[in-house]
């Protein structure tokens, strides 16, 4: 993932705490703001250290920007996203976290149910 594409700064987390609405269900919360003002949505991650070692936390937080990665063309152009994950992703396997992710991305409205195909 582009640097251009991930919120790093504490500053930048807040923002979206504070201004964004929050959608969740047992496995993770999601925080959207929409219209950060830029041709590009941003994701910020959060992994507590209550999930287990670092190589764990490093693992879950791989298999989540994978995700993004695949949801990337059905996604909102030009908002903010952290995902907040919980206790129960420490056990979960690619495809649970895909459908889990997909579920509060929905519930969000952000996540258009079919690719956008563009037409040449």
């Amino acid at each position: 993932m582009k640097t251009l594409n991930r919120l790093k700064k504490n500053q930048d987390f807040q923002v979206v705490f504070k201004k964004g609405k929050s959608f969740a269900n047992r496995q993770f919360v999601v925080y959207v703001m929409k219209q950060n003002g830029k041709p590009y949505s941003r994701l910020g991650l959060s992994v507590s250290k209550k999930m287990g070692n670092a190589v764990m936390r490093n693992h879950i937080k791989r298999n989540i920007k994978e995700i993004f990665r695949e949801f990337a063309d059905r996604l909102e152009v030009g908002n903010d996203y952290i995902i907040i994950s919980r206790k129960p992703v420490s056990t979960m396997t690619h495809q649970e976290m895909r459908k889990s992710l997909e579920h509060v991305l929905k519930k969000a409205n952000v996540l258009a149910a079919t690719r956008n195909v563009s037409q040449v």
